[in-house]
């Protein structure tokens, strides 16, 4: 690979010392001076210089809460994408449910991905409606909080399912009717499991579909991300995206504790800079979305919760918690000596409190108290200042969900939860302001990956729709873009590596369309669009990328389609 000297309208480095530059040099994969173009061409004389033609060069952006295989699984072809980012109504929904049936032959399945009862304002669909749609033609649609399934009769048929219902798996449950027969829907992940998995394995080829996900994660700006529902089962197909031409995608592991080996070393092929684990990957709650997470707040009784099927008499509250104090103990005295970066999954305030108290005595008992071991929290929607000092005193790592808020909020401030709960969801400023290391995340196939959304709706605090709730908990646009390179990259424990443009890490880099510095803050959603990437001091050809993986032997990977990627984790 020659030597580089890249140009562009400014250099974001994201350096304190040293914020703006002119120039890039780059040798190999690896940044060897910033500066001006002069002292980058003194740096590597024989370099070609290459103007970039971006208006700013900024670090390449960081995910430190991602699910890029899977999501690439369980959103991309043969999945038809029903999101409300894709389909923002009932009425659109319906549309794309009419172009499928007109467009595909009529003895292929049907698979639609992402409905949200709460944002598209229609009940979740049974068996009754999907029959009138679709009639005979085997349909399936998942939630997008991955935590439900809905399949009309055909489907039913196709497993054995009319004459012989299945019983209900440990942590889950089917819908049913008064007589014990399936009424189309399902909840939780074993049971969305059985149902899609064997569809999956019918369609299209998963290490395909995970590459185009990767190349959507690509044009957002990312070139690290993580994995934190990694299982060993992904670690082929993982390998084989690595190593395709201009791959790109870094990617850190966290293993769920679920499997048998989340505390065994993984080795990669590719090498550490690309593919690494990292840690163990813990769930103390559910989701918003479907009134599953620990909160000491009530939902509320309104039109949209009662749409959305969440009754305000049995959602939230403790019953909420997916471990007992005693099970996370056991995993963390487990998974602590070993070294492992833990990371809890935590929306609601009861959720937290149980996260903090389990990691503040685990941190004790282990001696690391005050030492660099960065674990996580994920998500905190209905964190509190008290929740994020804690974290900042545990030397907590805190990962906010930007688009809980930038597509929720509206529904989160009064039609969801009080406003005095609902309002300061995803409270950025405190968390900034505790001095905890606070990172932002789009959550795999949750949201897009839109980094530049995240940032904007940090600094602004308005929502997709123009809404603005509790605007004091709006940051600045450095913490914001700290928030999604240096110290999402330190939440990775990768900021050695990436998240900064400095000498001796390597050369990943995302070109923008405008300075972000010189737009209104109102303006950067559109102002600032992502014009490439470079991975490793190459400019990404996804169209190489991905000839390249649609071009292989793919049989090896099929197995990929056995697991449904879960939502909100």
């Amino acid at each position: 690979m020659a030597d580089l000297v890249l140009l562009a309208g400014t250099v974001i480095t994201m350096e304190e010392d040293a914020p703006r530059a002119q120039a890039v040099a780059v040798s190999g994969d690896r940044i060897v001076a910033v500066g001006s173009l002069a002292e980058c061409r003194a740096a590597l004389p024989d370099a070609d210089v290459v103007d970039t033609g971006a208006a700013a060069l900024a670090p390449g952006f960081v995910e430190p809460h991602g699910h890029p295989l899977i999501s690439g699984v369980a959103t991309q072809a043969p999945a038809r994408s029903i999101a409300p980012w894709d389909a923002p109504k009932w009425a659109d929904v319906q549309k794309v449910f009419s172009e499928a049936l007109a467009d595909t032959d009529p003895d292929t399945p049907l698979w639609f991905t992402g409905f949200d009862a709460l944002l598209h304002g229609h009940p979740s669909p049974k068996a009754d409606e999907l029959d009138a749609i679709f009639g005979d033609r085997v349909t399936v649609v998942t939630d997008n909080s991955g935590h439900g399934v809905y399949f009309n009769s055909a489907m039913i048929r196709l497993h054995g399912w009319d004459t012989d219902p299945p019983a209900d798996p440990v942590a889950a449950h089917y819908g049913r009717n008064a007589d014990g027969s399936l009424n189309g829907q399902g909840f939780e992940l074993p049971v969305v499991t059985a149902v899609v998995g064997p569809l999956m394995a019918q369609l299209g080829d998963p290490l395909v579909s995970a590459a185009h996900y990767y190349a959507l994660m690509s044009r957002g700006g990312y070139t690290s991300a993580s994995d934190m529902t990694y299982d060993p089962k992904f670690a082929a197909g993982y390998e084989a995206l690595a190593a395709a031409p201009s791959c790109p995608l870094r990617v850190s592991m966290w293993e769920m504790s679920i499997t048998d080996t989340y505390t065994e070393p993984a080795t990669f092929t590719a090498g550490e800079p690309w593919l690494t684990k990292a840690g163990v990957k813990l769930w103390t709650d559910g989701s918003p979305w479907v009134g599953n997470i620990a909160i000491s707040f009530p939902y509320l009784d309104t039109e949209t919760t009662r749409t959305a099927g969440i009754d305000p008499a049995t959602a939230g509250g403790a019953h909420s918690m997916n471990y007992s104090r005693a099970q996370l103990d056991e995993i963390l005295d487990h998974a602590a000596p070993k070294g492992w970066q833990m990371a809890f999954h935590a929306n609601g305030d009861l959720a937290l409190d149980l996260a903090l108290d389990s990691y503040e005595d685990a941190l004790n008992r282990h001696g690391l108290l005050g030492s660099d071991h960065r674990w996580r929290l994920e998500h905190c929607g209905a964190g509190t200042r008290a929740h994020f000092d804690r974290a900042a005193r545990l030397g907590v790592h805190v990962s906010l969900a930007p688009f809980q808020y930038y597509y929720w909020g509206d529904l989160l401030d009064g039609a969801m939860f009080d406003p005095s709960h609902g309002a300061r969801w995803q409270a950025f400023a405190d968390a900034v302001d505790s001095g905890a290391c606070v990172s932002l995340h789009n959550d795999g196939s949750v949201s897009p990956p839109t980094p530049v959304t995240n940032i904007a709706t940090t600094v602004t605090r308005r929502t997709r729709n123009g809404g603005m709730h509790c605007a004091e908990q709006a940051i600045s646009l450095e913490a914001a873009w700290r928030a999604q390179t240096i110290d999402a990259a330190r939440t990775l424990r990768r900021d050695h590596l990436v998240g900064s443009i400095a000498p001796g890490k390597l050369a990943d880099f995302v070109e923008l369309s405008a300075d972000p510095w010189a737009v209104q803050p109102d303006e950067l959603i559109d102002s600032v669009q992502v014009s490439g990437t470079w991975v490793g001091g190459r400019r990404i050809d996804l169209d190489e990328f991905l000839g390249a993986v649609a071009a292989g032997d793919n049989s090896a990977h099929a197995h990929l389609a056995e697991r449904k990627a879960t939502g909100c984790c």
